[in-house]
């Protein structure tokens, strides 16, 4: 997570390919559409979606990558006696069955310690780990599904945009918003798109919302318990005897659901139906999801490269916020915030007394204001700081230099793929020529992806030939195959590091440079992200939708989903990074085995599987 938030909108739909993260992106020359390579949490892919009593969510099996179009039956749409998820310890029924079943049900006891904290971004991600170890585990996938239905909605009720949408938009526009993002799913998903579960995803999505907290505050609800019951029993009879099949049918179903809403307890029919828009994005696959307005702009100053912000990356870390990553130059450096740190207050509220999204979303602000935190660094006295927040240039390269002036092995880091980084590459590849580059260490150790036709054009610079990534997808637009140019190419010596955390782009450029037998790949197998997403902004609100357009393929024709790309060395267990992608001289390259592993390589030709002899650019040719 960053803590800085999508913020620019451009006129055309943007498409992108995943990766193992939120945060950045990836262009594709296609119709009305922007192509993006984005690392984003691992969220198990399920194709169909049961509502039933706590009990059976913990132990029912659903069927994985088989559809349920058919309307659900009675005992699939049973009243739950709860609207939240029950906290119980999870029963042992059916793992039990299994060689891991105590393990599952750790697991499981865990992920309900945290649901019962309301921790629900901690939640989440534990399931999304979980489900890497454990893939198509179905009780996984539902408490996953689950947990992110409640971080879904503690992020939008967090989200001022989102807020002004309920407030703005009125019965029919929602539905409208809805009919439109719908109609996009239809015409550019990569899948046939699951219309009676998104429907029952609805109406599960509502059922949360009905007793949340944030919810009923923002939309003014007051109504008794029974009135609820009522109203959730006549939800499930209505999903339980309606057949959805259509956008059509979705955007009636909802349009009934917020009349009866209003008519039962009173609530705003954009409140409703808003439900159903942000269930049937979120619920199509790992990383579609719904924009909101604020989102959706931020998701262009990412890919531009810049932000308003402290200029750090965070994720959850037991009740504090850990700092992943200080960008070089950022305020947050300057006031002394360093990787590893853990924020443990921020204006003096603690942070474990509030949810992740509320204590990342308080360092946000207008530029020029400032924020008080408090940092602890492993092992140190905690420290106040005030840091102002500032309009923030994200490097698209970090830690150039030459490692080895004696064998003339230059390194460079690219922390994610971004509008700037082949024009950017370009320029610091000349001035380590100058400096006498004879071999290139490339490090995409952490990158999650980014733009798809930058990694493109950087995999280009070091291919004379052959192909680089192609797509395919449900729509024959979304089929393309990106090839190499032989004019302006670095012939010199190429070593690529990756890891577990590089996704994505990464995984183009990387599996690109294996399959031409173009250079090394060292380190750990990638993350095995590889579908691309189009960013549509849509007709109300602001707000826009990514949307799984298409998988992509190296140019040997392998999926890289859920495979990764593999390195050419024997298995590492651990692997130490640079920090902040510097390397300053043989101490700090010593503690790093991969980049040990790496100058290795570069002093092999045979390593690095070297094409050519001669060193710097071809760009006569």
């Amino acid at each position: 997570m960053s803590n800085y938030m999508p913020t620019r909108v451009p006129t055309t739909p943007l498409r992108q390919t995943n990766s193992r993260s939120s945060s950045w992106w990836s262009f594709a020359p296609i119709a009305a559409a922007i192509l993006l390579c984005l690392s984003a949490p691992a969220w198990a892919q399920y194709e169909s979606l049961g509502i039933s009593s706590p009990k059976q969510q913990t132990t029912n099996q659903r069927p994985l990558r088989q559809p349920n179009l058919a309307a659900p039956t009675s005992e699939q749409v049973a009243i739950p006696p709860m609207v939240r998820p029950s906290m119980a310890q999870p029963p042992t029924t059916r793992l039990l069955e299994t060689p891991s079943a105590s393990i599952l049900e750790g697991i499981l006891r865990e992920g309900s310690e945290l649901e019962s904290g309301r921790r629900w971004s901690e939640a989440l991600t534990h399931y999304e780990q979980a489900l890497r170890e454990h893939p198509g585990d179905t009780t996984l996938m539902r408490r996953q599904d689950l947990a992110k239905l409640h971080y879904s909605l503690d992020r939008r009720y967090s989200d001022r945009s989102y807020l002004n949408s309920v407030r703005s938009l009125s019965t029919q526009q929602s539905l409208s918003l809805y009919l439109e993002l719908l109609r996009k799913v239809h015409t550019h998903y990569v899948n046939t798109p699951p219309w009676q579960r998104l429907g029952v995803r609805g109406v599960t999505s509502l059922d949360i919302a009905l007793t949340d907290d944030s919810f009923r505050k923002a939309n003014a609800m007051v109504v008794s318990r029974d009135q609820l019951e009522i109203l959730r029993r006549e939800l499930y009879q209505l999903i339980g005897n309606r057949p959805v099949a259509s956008p059509q049918d979705l955007t009636a179903l909802a349009g009934e659901v917020a009349r009866l809403a209003e008519s039962r307890i009173g609530l705003n029919g954009s409140a409703t139906v808003l439900e159903f828009v942000t269930a049937a994005a979120g619920g199509l696959d790992d990383y579609s999801a719904y924009l909101t307005a604020d989102q959706l702009r931020d998701v262009y100053s990412q890919i531009e490269g810049n932000f308003v912000g402290l200029g750090v990356e965070l994720k959850a870390d037991n009740g504090a916020l850990l700092i992943v990553h200080v960008i070089p130059g950022s305020p947050a450096e300057r006031a002394g915030i360093l990787d590893g740190d853990r924020i443990i207050a921020v204006d003096g509220l603690a942070t474990e007394d509030m949810t992740t999204d509320q204590a990342a979303s308080m360092l946000t602000g207008a530029e020029g204001s400032s924020v008080r935190v408090a940092a602890v660094t492993p092992g140190q006295t905690p420290r106040q700081l005030t840091v102002r927040r500032e309009h923030v240039d994200v490097p698209s390269l970090e830690g150039e230099k030459i490692v080895d002036p004696d064998a003339g092995i230059a390194y460079l880091r690219i922390p994610a793929f971004q509008k700037t980084t082949a024009r950017d590459l370009d320029a610091a590849l000349w001035r380590l020529h100058a400096k006498g580059m004879r071999s290139l260490i490339l490090d995409l150790r952490g990158n999650p992806g980014g733009l798809l036709t930058a990694s493109v054009e950087v995999a280009d610079k070091f291919l004379q030939k052959g192909g680089i990534v192609s797509t395919r997808g449900r729509n024959a637009q979304e089929d393309f195959k990106y090839q190499a140019h032989y004019g302006g190419t670095w012939r010199v010596p190429l070593v690529v590091l990756i890891d577990g955390d590089s996704a994505s782009a990464s995984e183009i450029f990387a599996g690109a440079i294996k399959d031409n037998k173009r250079g090394a790949i060292i380190g750990e197998k990638s993350y095995g992200k590889g579908s691309v997403q189009g960013i549509f902004p849509l007709g109300y609100a602001g707000a826009g939708i990514r949307l799984t357009t298409a998988l992509f393929y190296s140019p040997h024709g392998t999926k890289i989903s859920k495979r990764g790309v593999s390195p050419d060395n024997a298995p590492i267990r651990t692997v130490a990074k640079p920090i902040d992608g510097q390397i300053n001289g043989p101490v700090a390259a010593s503690t790093d085995h991969v980049l040990q592993l790496g100058i290795a390589a570069a002093r092999n030709p045979a390593g690095t599987r070297r094409v050519g002899a001669a060193r710097g650019r071809d760009a006569a040719r």
